[in-house]
């Protein structure tokens, strides 16, 4: 065998694998949904919403989201889980895209929420790939799935490097933010090209085995529908802290931004401070790998829920430029490590046929706190104490995700489910 087709033979490196993957957690998270906290105050104050509906903006794509949800099981076993990951990935950048050619706030509400359920296949999908990435590195399990979840920073990062600059040279259009989520699709969309190189470096993989020609972890066709019946009252208090978590890290998501210019940020510090948070996003998934791999149970929920809490209040106790990077760097490095620690729950605890349900089932509660969490940020906003109020909000709700997943045991006999 000459040393080219050596090479060609190779299995692919799982940590560039796991890159290419985390451009699903860019697309799904940091440019669909959480660009938007950049793009709210020009689009609230364009089209004069009040700040429960600039929330209920965000809740139309996490009732989206959850929709694609609840879904993707039986998606993943008609088309296979990288197909999914692909189709998902490009529907959401064309939904983003044609967010920028409406003005009427029922219009933008469909397409936000055409663009979660979407985003919901790319997250799950994405999730599930890396999780069996991390069955070929047991001792790496963690850090790969942790770089997965982490490239939602890159998604951040990008948002905030390119958002503000669209926004200015466009500020003599009428509806000039329009501009800014057509040039986020456009962005969505050359992540999706790495996507689908991605996938595909996995399917060439197992064909050089001579195994199956369908990778079971892209397609998942040939299996018996996963069971997620008797996963909710093992997992419960889990559930529930992570509920709490989606209530309470969304309104930080949506809302920080807009409280920062009210506190008189300039645009400059804005950005910086976004485009940090995004930075730490990456960076958390060596910070918090040890902590995933080490707790079978509710521990590292428990933890980073709390840390992030403390996060969320940060820029409610004091204004000043050193407490609000602090808030950023702390929360960019915490918040993606609990979505990362879910996965580590289940992978722990469950045979590896419960993956897809055991991850849905944590998706389908993840979305169900989005869905209450921006609205009722907003709505709170509306009245006195305005944003700040909103915020103190946010934070007791990941406090008390803190002490509900405290309370999260390892199943008794985890190769059994």
């Amino acid at each position: 065998m000459t040393t080219l087709q050596a090479a060609k033979n190779d299995p692919p490196n799982p940590l560039w694998i796991a890159l290419a993957l985390s451009m699903g957690a860019a697309v799904s998270l940091g440019i669909t949904r959480f660009s938007y906290g950049l793009l709210l105050p020009p689009m609230r104050s364009d089209l004069g919403w009040s700040y429960a509906l600039a929330g209920g903006m965000n809740t139309a794509n996490a009732a989206g989201y959850l929709l694609g949800a609840l879904g993707t099981p039986a998606l993943m076993r008609r088309f296979g889980a990288a197909r999914l990951l692909v189709a998902g990935a490009l529907l959401a950048s064309l939904f983003m895209a044609a967010s920028g050619f409406f003005v009427s706030a029922p219009a933008l509400l469909v397409q936000r929420l055409l663009a979660g359920l979407a985003s919901a296949w790319v997250f799950v999908a994405g999730g599930l790939l890396a999780a069996r990435l991390g069955e070929r590195e047991p001792t790496g399990a963690g850090f790969l799935l942790g770089i997965y979840y982490g490239g939602t920073g890159f998604g951040i990062t990008l948002s905030a490097l390119l958002v503000p600059q669209v926004l200015e040279a466009a500020s003599s259009v009428p509806h000039g933010w329009a501009w800014a989520w057509w040039a986020l699709a456009a962005a969505s969309l050359a992540a999706t090209a790495v996507l689908w190189r991605a996938a595909r470096s996995l399917e060439l993989e197992l064909e050089g085995d001579g195994r199956q020609k369908a990778n079971p972890a892209l397609r998942v066709v040939a299996a018996p529908p996963p069971r997620n019946q008797g996963l909710i009252r093992p997992f419960g208090w889990a559930l529930a802290g992570y509920a709490c978590f989606g209530t309470g890290y969304i309104g930080y998501m949506t809302f920080v931004i807009a409280l920062l210019r009210e506190q008189g940020a300039r645009p400059g510090d804005v950005t910086l401070f976004y485009a940090l948070l995004g930075v730490a996003c990456v960076l958390s998934s060596r910070l918090w790998a040890g902590l995933l791999d080490r707790y079978r149970g509710g521990q590292p929920q428990s933890v980073l829920n709390a840390l992030l809490g403390i996060a969320t209040v940060l820029p409610v106790l004091s204004p000043a430029w050193w407490s609000t990077m602090v808030s950023g760097l702390l929360f960019g490095g915490v918040f993606l490590s609990v979505v990362a620690s879910t996965t580590a729950l289940v992978r722990h605890n469950l045979p590896r046929e419960r993956w897809v349900a055991g991850i849905s089932v944590f998706t389908v509660v993840f979305a169900l706190g989005q869905i209450v969490g921006p609205t009722a940020t907003g709505w709170i906003s509306d009245g006195a104490g305005g944003l700040a109020r909103g915020l103190v909000f946010s934070a007791l709700a990941l406090w008390m995700g803190a002490l509900l997943a405290s309370r999260q045991k390892p199943l008794t006999r985890p190769s059994a489910g």
